[in-house]
């Protein structure tokens, strides 16, 4: 029963994909749609509030500093709110205000669409900062996302132009007509199956037992959590954000309450990014291009997805010799969901840059821990987030026609245009800062002083020591250098050196590929397009996809190997021997 509903949610996420891709189609290129009648109106309206031309396009470097100047502004917006809230309204908890380091790390990981928290969300964050600061960016750096895919394909298509499109006009199309839209209906989805969404404060229950706490003083009540949940988890999923109102994520029963909303949590990850290679093909009018990337993204997710359900369902043999009736790793996961739903979730999750949970990545085997690592450092381009998964897969796309050009010795041409050396030079930069931003976050984190110290509250920062610590502090900062959110614990995050180089990367890893990206596009743009020829590569066909996931398999085997080697590689290794 596992096994099929792991290929159901395949089934479901490929149907949905071709609906939504042509409606997304419409949106991105100002056409009317069924909610035409009903948003166009607020739509016009915010324009003119704002001063915005919709129809005034603009180049590359103009759309490039609309789009960092927006989310710087987001940046300071969520750091100030954070370290305010203690003062602002809709705070029945009475939260105090966010320290500045933590502050700075939600905020740039907000802004960047990765929602790493090194924090508990309902111990840390009021109800005004959950949905003004935290819910708000969750819509407009998704939006951002499918923004600059929208330009990237325009780029594409155009013969011999300046321009790319409006930036405001892309991030409020996107907002207005897909996400808040998807967001409401899930939403109310996840309300009528028990997911809380409530003004209220915390409320408290009897407990049925007495317990001690550290200091021996009696407890005999719990307080339990609630707020309005529902609607930022609705877009946290849908816009590739992840991060969570609470602590443990979709684990939690008031997030996460049944079977149906696990399936439309997890369906919600990959639904816009499967959805918008269909949005590619339909803009480049070549719908053959679109099913070849996503053919491509499919092929590369299966290949993780299947041996982390296998690994985690044959678990450690050293359990055996323990006496224990399965050698089923069973650690970390909820037992409502199974080995199953939570191996997919976890691929699922960082192949999708969204990073929320339903189980404790810390707690896999090697090999099923390393799958979801792996996955964010192809560099989220499997699905990966919202727009800049595509985005980065069109890049990787650019090189294999590189490549296989100067295996035939002719100048590569993708969707009709000559890639030449700035394209390759932008592409590059495009593939190459995630991987360096993580292999120097790494190399730091395990050299700086004050990153492994104990902190002022007696915590040491590493909790573990040899390969398994190593794993923690690789996978945490590929999560954060490819702008995932996802984290395998184990040391504690939520401490200066971590959080402001934490931030820095966040940053790194989205706005230095946002620009090349861009640049890519505006050089594209500009080029005249080539007629197919008998030397054309076709860029449609399963010999192309092949090589297209060769390429990515490629570049982050020539990178990661040697790192995979020093912690997931010895963990295998030292369980296969019979450790625990």
């Amino acid at each position: 029963m596992g096994w099929l509903q792991v290929v159901l949610y395949f089934v479901v996420l490929l149907l949905c994909a071709k609906p939504l891709g042509l409606y997304m189609a419409k949106v991105l290129e100002g056409q009317s749609t069924f909610l035409s009648r009903l948003l166009s109106p607020v739509e016009k309206l915010i324009y003119r509030l704002s001063g915005v031309k919709p129809e005034t396009e603009q180049g590359w470097k103009t759309y490039a500093t609309a789009a960092i100047l927006f989310n710087v502004v987001g940046l300071f917006a969520v750091y100030a709110l954070q370290r305010l809230q203690g003062m602002l309204p809709l705070n029945p908890a009475e939260m105090a205000g966010v320290s500045v380091d933590s502050s700075f790390s939600t905020a740039s990981s907000f802004a960047t669409n990765t929602n790493w928290q090194g924090y508990g969300g309902e111990s840390t964050m009021s109800y005004l900062t959950q949905m003004v600061a935290l819910g708000v960016q969750n819509f407009v750096s998704a939006a951002t996302g499918i923004a600059v895919i929208a330009a990237l394909i325009r780029g594409l298509r155009a013969k011999e132009m300046n321009t790319i499109g409006n930036f405001w006009a892309d991030l409020t199309r996107s907002t207005l007509y897909i996400l808040v839209p998807l967001s409401i209906v899930f939403a109310v989805i996840f309300v009528s199956n028990g997911v809380v969404q409530t003004f209220e404060p915390y409320t408290t229950a009897q407990l049925v037992q007495a317990t001690k706490d550290g200091d021996g003083k009696a407890i005999t009540e719990q307080t339990i959590a609630v707020g309005p949940a529902a609607s930022q988890i609705a877009i946290k999923q849908l816009g590739t954000n992840g991060g969570g109102f609470f602590n443990v994520n979709s684990a939690h029963p008031l997030e996460n309450p049944t079977p149906l909303t696990n399936f439309l949590l997890v369906l919600a990850i990959l639904l816009i990014p499967a959805a918008l290679c269909v949005t590619f093909g339909e803009m480049v009018k070549d719908r053959r291009q679109g099913w070849a990337i996503l053919a491509a993204m499919t092929l590369l997710f299966a290949l993780f997805t299947v041996p982390c359900v296998i690994a985690e369902q044959s678990g450690n043999p050293a359990f055996a010799k323990l006496g224990l009736t399965t050698t089923a790793n069973w650690e970390g996961k909820e037992t409502r969901f199974g080995i199953e739903n939570s191996a997919l979730w976890a691929t699922v999750t960082t192949a999708a840059s969204n990073g929320s949970v339903n189980s404790m990545h810390d707690s896999y085997t090697p090999i099923g821990g390393m799958m979801p690592m792996v996955l964010m450092q192809l560099g989220e381009v499997v699905f990966g987030g919202v727009g800049s998964g595509l985005y980065g897969m069109l890049v990787f796309a650019i090189v294999t026609v590189f490549v296989a050009g100067l295996m035939v010795g002719r100048t590569p041409e993708y969707m009709g245009k000559k890639i030449q050396a700035f394209e390759m030079k932008m592409a590059s930069l495009v593939i190459l800062i995630p991987c360096a931003v993580v292999l120097i976050c790494t190399a730091l984190s395990l050299v700086w002083p004050s990153a492994t110290a104990g902190t002022s509250e007696g915590v040491k920062g590493m909790a573990n020591t040899g390969p398994h610590g190593f794993s923690e502090l690789l996978y945490n900062y590929s999560s954060m250098g490819n702008n995932n959110g996802s984290a395998f614990g184990g040391y504690s995050a939520n401490v200066p050196f971590h959080n402001i180089l934490g931030g820095i990367a966040m940053w790194l890893s989205r706005f230095w590929l946002l620009v090349p990206v861009l640049a890519l596009a505006g050089s594209l743009a500009r080029k005249k397009v080539v007629p197919v020829g008998p030397g054309t590569l076709p860029t449609h066909n399963p010999l192309f996809v092949a090589m297209l996931c060769f390429i990515v398999l490629l570049v982050a085997g020539l990178t990661f190997i040697p790192a995979l080697a020093l912690g997931p590689g010895i963990e295998a290794l030292r369980m296969a021997g019979g450790a625990l």
